[in-house]
């Protein structure tokens, strides 16, 4: 769901308001002395928040032992780990297009760089990925970011999943005290020799590490929250080292040579169509794990609150630059192959960090690491990098990615690309994956099963899957064992039906009614509407076009889809339309529950079901207008248990305490803030309030109904509206329309207001958990609108309220 906290104007990010100068009139002006130039403002200093410096120094301690590991299980010099996080921070964070992404050696770059050093030697290796920056600079420049997006999820599952199981499997042999070999199958055949012939201090330092890792993050209590702010990973390598030489175990350890000797990128030698192979490869990893890494890191910042949230949407064209450069300069330098990281990027927005400056301060702290503990470094066991490695592949193969793509009937694919990376190559698993993918795909578009059986007279055709030219004979030859004048229920289950399979079964149903007989077409693509509660059409009369899709993909006939979250708007209620006051309006209201059970019900049960048995955990307390004209759910792109919302006539919050108050609203906003823990509160008002232009008409003296006794809790935005006056709250960019207009807008700022007097309320916006957003809905104009953060925080007299712009043109991730 999109959230409200949108920053709209520059107050909103916290910069201070630029004062105007006053107009010069024309008895001040003086023309014999120019005016005075501004002064120059003075260079701004670098700073750096205290949010980026502790998330710099957490993910600097992630970030030293890991890289270590990962050039280990490559068989690259540890050197070669330390250049590529280093280059990673301070290149990529620099010139990235994701300010939080960190990037550096990756576990999913292992394998790839493993078999290159294997065949062309480490210096050829380097070679190979200025190659790859190049080709990534390239891409970058060409404008492609997105277009790598359009991967299938489970051939990039499938591929990181292969990763991790070769990781796994080769660091095993480390972990048991041995060597590991060149292949995954190499591997498991030695496995049991191995196993033989274990090393006991290897095995021990392994399993330590190993238990530090899983068992760190499980301490409970205040103190393990205290705890928790040491990375695991740093806890488990340290662990291991202390015991490892206070106990003088003797066993291989992390042998760093002096720089001096370091070795640089060299010339790759070999076949062209090798090199050319090799380099494709590690391009193709490094930006699709880099730009899927921009995306999830979008998400995470999305779900923050507070100021931390207001950063922009990654830059995926620039995020590849930047990937490319750091690359070059990575390679160029013995460095191994960079991409962006997901631990340590999810550790970077975790801790708080608030711009690139943190990216880039860890890369410093590894340059002073590595130039200054090189002998701590060297206590370091690689049974126990080889443990820590061994455990990232091994949370690769993702449990969660596997029901993802069971669920979406993928597994194939994600079989089929994590045996290929596994057994054959990444290359050639991705291959494999796109292949099996788009095999499936032709499949799916081209498979048809159509059923046809009778019930007590009752022709049934059930079509299942896609409906496309390629099945129209089939149908035909089904349609045609329905007898005339009988009664036919075509059901259609299925995504998309072509121009073709549509005129067919529209000519059918036609000629079938005008031989007497009655034909339904139901389901989510029926493309017309059909008669329910067994109610038979006229004969020769079609039936009512229906214009309101469900979800899924449209069928080329009607207006657009719904493609936001959740179901579509009145799947299956047909088009918007005001029902007539008549005893006919009963009668629409039970068609369109009809076809929400048939339609709508069969999509969103597993979801509700979910939220059956966790209970509801909404993110925020949506407070509105009971206007029929308002759906909430529609405006704000919401589906089942994001928000709680609470309607009433006008939109109005009454001060707890007051004298005829009412405790249903205050009930509702302690609930929520108390026991629901929702993060923010919006309330939203609306054009055109009919309480409000009520309120205008009776003034302070409203009727003792119950309708006037309500509207007494909008008297104090009436009294806010005439001290204000032209001074008070209003749109951007026009005038109000109206008084009521006015009113509606300023009634926003003095509910929220009210909302500040509730105890609950009070206390968590003074311990920073919650925030309070104004919202005003132009019906007409179909218009969001956004209160700025001046009128929001009640800092101010009034308020500005922005209008929210389309999602192609927000810039922040909200």
């Amino acid at each position: 769901m999109s959230s409200a906290c949108v920053p709209t104007h520059p107050e909103g990010l916290g910069l201070a308001r630029a004062t105007t100068p006053k107009a010069v009139t024309g008895t001040d002006r003086q023309p014999q002395h120019p005016p005075t130039p501004a002064p120059t403002p003075p260079r701004r200093r670098f700073s750096v928040a205290g949010a980026d410096l502790s998330a710099a120094v957490a993910v600097f301690l992630i970030a030293l032992p890991l890289s270590l590991g990962i050039a280990l299980a490559t068989g690259a010099p540890l050197q070669a780990g330390l250049v590529a996080a280093a280059v990673g921070g301070l290149v990529a964070g620099r010139l990235g297009g994701c300010p939080l992404q960190v990037s550096g050696p990756a576990a999913g770059l292992t394998v790839v760089t493993a078999d290159l050093i294997h065949r062309y030697g480490w210096r050829a290796t380097c070679g190979i990925t200025v190659l790859a920056g190049l080709a990534q600079l390239g891409l970058g420049c060409l404008r492609v970011a997105r277009t790598a997006l359009a991967v299938s999820p489970a051939v990039v599952h499938g591929m990181l999943a292969g990763i991790g199981v070769t990781i796994a499997v080769a660091q095993l042999h480390i972990v048991l005290g041995g060597t590991p070999q060149s292949s995954v199958l190499a591997n498991v055949r030695a496995l049991p020799a191995q196993l033989a012939n274990l090393h006991p201090a290897a095995v021990a330092m392994s399993a330590l590490t190993l238990a530090l890792l899983l068992g760190w993050p499980r301490i409970p209590g205040r103190a393990g929250r205290l705890l928790h702010t040491v990375p695991a990973a740093l806890v488990a390598v340290a662990g291991a080292t202390a015991t490892a030489a206070l106990t003088g175990l003797a066993l291989p350890r992390v042998d760093l040579p002096s720089w001096s000797s370091h070795a640089l990128a060299g010339l790759p030698e070999g076949p062209a169509l090798g090199l050319v192979a090799a380099a494709l490869t590690t391009t193709l990893v490094c930006s699709v794990q880099s730009l899927l890494g921009a995306v999830a890191v979008d998400k995470l910042v999305a779900g923050r609150t507070g100021p931390q949230s207001r950063l922009g949407r990654s830059d995926l064209d620039r995020e590849l630059l930047g990937q490319g450069a750091a690359n070059i300069v990575s390679g160029a330098l013995g460095g191994l192959p960079v991409a962006g990281v997901a631990v340590r990027s999810s550790a970077n927005v975790q801790s708080g960090a608030v711009s690139r400056n943190s990216t880039m301060l860890h890369g410093v702290f590894v340059v002073v690491a590595a130039l200054l503990m090189v002998p701590v470094l060297d206590l370091i066991p690689l049974a126990s990098l080889a443990a820590l490695v061994m455990a990232v592949g091994i949370q690769m193969v993702s449990l969660h990615h596997i029901r993802t793509v069971t669920r979406h009937r993928e597994v194939l694919v994600y079989a089929v690309t994590t045996l290929g990376v596994a057994l054959v190559g990444v290359l050639e698993g991705v291959v494999l994956g796109v292949s099996v993918a788009v095999a499936v795909a032709l499949h799916r578009l081209t498979r048809t099963r159509i059923t046809h059986e009778e019930k007590e007279g009752v022709h049934h055709v059930h079509v299942r899957g896609q409906l496309t030219f390629l099945a129209v004979p089939r149908l035909s030859r089904v349609l045609h064992l329905v007898p005339q004048g009988a009664r036919a229920v075509v059901e259609l289950d299925g995504s998309f039906m072509d121009h073709a399979a549509y005129e067919w079964l529209r000519d059918w149903r036609r000629a079938h009614t005008a031989q007497g007989g009655s034909a339904e077409l139901t389901g989510c693509r029926a493309g017309v509407r059909a008669p329910e509660y067994g109610h038979r059409p006229e004969p020769g009369r079609r039936a009512e076009p229906r214009t309101g899709h469900g979800p899924g993909l449209p069928t080329g006939h009607g207006p657009e889809p719904h493609t936001g979250h959740g179901p579509g708007p009145r799947a299956g209620l047909g088009p918007w339309r005001r029902p007539g006051r008549s005893a006919g309006a009963g009668h629409e209201l039970a068609r369109g529950i009809s076809a929400f059970q048939r339609d709508t019900a069969p999509l969103v049960r597993a979801e509700l079901a979910r939220l059956a048995r966790e209970g509801q955990r909404p993110s925020q307390l949506f407070l509105t207008c009971a206007d029929s004209r308002l759906v909430t759910s529609m405006i704000t792109s919401s589906g089942p248990g994001d928000l709680f919302v609470v309607r009433n006539v006008g939109n109005l919050v009454p001060l707890p305490g007051e004298e005829n108050g009412d405790d249903s609203v205050g009930a509702a906003i302690e609930y929520a803030v108390d026991v629901l823990k929702v993060r923010s509160i919006t309330v939203c008002g609306h054009s055109g309030c009919g309480a409000m232009q009520a309120l205008l008409d009776s003034g302070t003296g409203g009727a003792a109904t119950p309708l006037g006794r309500w509207l007494r809790h909008g008297l104090p935005s009436l009294a806010r509206l005439a001290d204000e006056g032209g001074a008070g709250a209003r749109l951007a960019g026009r005038a109000a329309a109206d008084t009521v207009e006015r009113l509606c807008l300023t009634n926003v700022v003095q509910q929220l207001e009210h909302l500040r007097a509730h105890d609950s309320v009070a206390r968590a916006l003074a311990a920073g958990a919650l925030e309070l957003h104004g919202m005003y809905f132009h019906v007409g104009e179909a218009q969001a609108y956004l209160l700025g953060r001046g009128g929001a925080d009640g800092d101010g007299e009034g308020g500005v309220f922005q209008g929210v712009p389309g999602a192609e043109e927000l810039s922040s991730p909200a």
